[in-house]
């Protein structure tokens, strides 16, 4: 049995890599996926930029380098072309997806706070990428419904979300006609914290609390909609793929 002392320093020791959010019970497990499959794959620029992100007090917001790399083979997967992020942070998941896409591929992404992308901007130009990136400053509801008003449903091959959970079921009812029948959306912190199922009363961070019953109700939402087959996946927070059957 460890002891208090034991206990205290595998507590102390969880969570240390940048964007750890990992539903592993074994840190030990997780260290081996990322020393084993992804850090020896991880191209520079994306180390480079988890490296930066690491210094930032809000590091926790960004995309984990596991993740990072399962949107990347993704992406491939599917041959995605046209695609959009909403919640862009430094732009590690950002940097993942152009990297993925052909020369000729486009990614149309917003955050309210053009401050924390800068940061990352440095290295995704040094990447050769950036002239993929379309990068609009604000609310990313009214830019949706601007696409929509000009006509641009279906137009979409790949869209990930990793933003205010308040609003996911908002962008729900918007992204899924302005990605195409076949196409992919990705909602990033479906399991969120595992708080999911944590009970009533168990004690949690106020911000997995207030955020935890939006979380829950998107996950209702999705699971019931008959447009949409999906897969919900321990990666990261988690993170559920819908594909747009009708």
């Amino acid at each position: 049995m460890a002891t208090a002392g034991e206990e205290s320093q595998t507590q102390a020791g969880r969570h240390q890599e940048v964007g750890h959010k990992s539903l592993l019970q074994s840190d030990a497990l997780y260290q081996y996926i990322l020393e084993t499959s992804v850090y020896p794959r991880e191209p520079e620029p994306m180390k480079e930029l988890r490296e930066i992100t690491a210094k930032h007090p809000w590091n926790i917001m960004t995309t984990s380098a596991d993740e990072g790399q399962f949107l990347n083979m993704l992406l491939k997967l599917i041959n995605a072309k046209n695609t959009m992020e909403i919640g862009v942070f430094t732009g590690y998941s950002l940097l993942a997806t152009a990297l993925a896409l052909p020369d000729d591929g486009k990614i149309l992404a917003m955050d309210i706070n053009r401050e924390s992308y800068e940061l990352g901007l440095p290295v995704i130009q040094k990447a050769g990428v950036a002239d993929k990136i379309d990068f609009r400053e604000g609310p990313a509801l009214p830019i949706l419904d601007q696409l929509i008003e000009d006509g641009k449903q279906g137009s979409f091959d790949f869209i990930f979300v990793d933003a205010d959970k308040d609003n996911y079921l908002n962008y729900h009812k918007r992204l899924i006609e302005l990605v195409k029948v076949g196409g992919l959306i990705g909602y990033d912190n479906t399991l969120w914290n595992g708080s999911v199922v944590a009970p009533p009363d168990a004690p949690l961070r106020k911000y997995v609390r207030y955020y935890r019953d939006f979380v829950l109700e998107l996950n209702k939402a999705l699971a019931a909609d008959p447009r949409i087959g999906i897969c919900m996946l321990p990666v990261g927070d988690g993170i559920t793929l819908c594909r747009r059957i009708s």
